[in-house]
């Protein structure tokens, strides 16, 4: 399955993008597959202190199921002052 994921901040940096294509093997992908793929391939987002992936505009657990028809975010952390 194929899903397009949007990246903000750094990670958008990290991608050389805003907007990646990510194939996960079959139709019940989890964020946690997503996240080993991203990682695999972007190797410098592990060096990230942390960050989330939204699904939907709604933060996701690793173990929440992606689809293709999903909107997927990866949010970097965020500091302010």
């Amino acid at each position: 399955m194929e899903i397009t994921v949007l990246a903000f901040g750094i990670a958008k940096d990290i991608f050389g993008g805003q907007l990646i294509t990510v194939e996960l093997g079959d139709s019940t992908a989890t964020t946690a597959d997503l996240k080993v793929s991203l990682e695999a391939r972007y190797p410098k987002l592990k060096q990230l202190a942390s960050y989330m992936v939204a699904v939907n505009n709604e933060y996701a657990e690793d173990g929440g199921v992606i689809t293709e028809l999903d909107e997927v975010a990866i949010i970097p952390p965020v500091s302010g002052g």
